[in-house]
């Protein structure tokens, strides 16, 4: 029987239940079916919960991510086979034992690379490929700062930055976040809720400032993230863990020194299945050689999802979550 996360109305983790489904159909055209070894939990997921990104219907199976192994293969499916193990970031429907996909969505795992790894990894490893080679393409000697970056996407950003040659200035929480950041390969580290973190980066740059800021907490570190930016520099905000950034006066780009804002979505840049694999190739080989290695500090069985969405909310968390059916 298929085991699953529903939610029936939008709200707290408290809505998120546990329900038996039945037998789940056979994939359609297009789409394969996958056996699930894990699933990863992202904001993205709690944006759903809360009614903040909008599902197409009620109930819905939340979740974007997940790996395991493919046991059916719909109509017209070639490229994948009953056996295969398999990732995918994509559409809704991840808190399950199994599912069906549409299959350009799944991409294939090399030996490397565990279910458990890559389920923990999709979404963020993704995110983390387009914020670094397209959004804002890091150079050798380009200095970067992360917001939040004990974080899944932080982690995976202060590693693959270093890795190219950047200088990675990480903003954390805690003394406990700050050590991880500098592990992860962040030179410099500020503690954002006892430090003045602008006067901070000023002083590390001596006055330079950073090329480019990766933020995903968004209202809390706007606007003094663009005072970090040199001019043309680039401010990437990919999320608001702590709410929205509200509207602002365009014109404060031309102030602070003809600024480049962005706020892209991985979902734009996965919606080509081409450039999907494209980008998980080079996640996946970045990650097999060990260049990036994702830390997965928390592991829940799927009935223990809103226990896991309480954690990611309060903020207390560090690295990767996985459910595990």
């Amino acid at each position: 029987m298929l085991k699953a996360i529903r939610v029936h109305e939008t709200g707290g983790p408290e809505v998120l239940r546990y329900e038996g489904l039945g037998d789940l159909p056979p994939p359609g055209p297009g789409e394969v079916q996958i056996r699930q070894h894990a699933v990863g939990v992202n904001y993205l997921d709690v944006y759903f919960r809360t009614g903040a990104y909008p599902a197409p219907s009620l109930p819905f199976i939340p979740g974007n991510e997940g790996a395991g192994e493919v046991v059916a293969v719909g109509e017209g499916v070639t490229r994948l086979k009953r056996g295969d193990r398999v990732a995918y970031a994509g559409s809704l429907g991840a808190y399950a034992s199994a599912r069906n996909i549409e299959a350009k969505f799944v991409v294939t795992l090399p030996d490397k690379v565990s279910s458990e790894t890559a389920a923990a990894m999709m979404l963020k490893g993704l995110t983390a490929e387009y914020l670094l080679f397209r959004s804002y393409q890091v150079q050798p000697g380009d200095i970067v700062l992360v917001h939040a970056a004990a974080g899944g996407v932080g982690l995976i950003l202060c590693q693959w930055a270093k890795n190219l040659g950047a200088t990675v200035i990480a903003t954390v929480g805690s003394e406990d976040k700050a050590k991880m950041a500098r592990e992860a390969g962040a030179r410099h580290t500020i503690l954002y809720r006892s430090e003045d973190w602008v006067a901070r980066v000023r002083e590390i740059t001596g006055g330079k400032l950073c090329n480019v800021v990766y933020d995903g907490v968004g209202k809390a570190t706007f606007p003094g993230s663009l005072d970090c930016l040199r001019p043309l520099g680039s401010f990437i905000s990919f999320g608001s863990a702590s709410g929205p950034i509200e509207a602002f006066n365009i014109g404060l780009l031309a102030q602070k020194g003809s600024l480049y804002v962005q706020r892209p979505s991985l979902f734009t840049y996965i919606a080509d299945e081409a450039r999907l694999r494209e980008m998980a190739a080079r996640l996946m080989a970045a990650v097999g050689s060990g260049q990036v290695k994702i830390a997965i500090h928390a592991r829940y069985k799927l009935e223990e999802a809103a226990q896991a969405h309480r954690q990611l909310e309060s903020r207390q968390t560090t690295g990767a979550t996985v459910l595990v059916p």
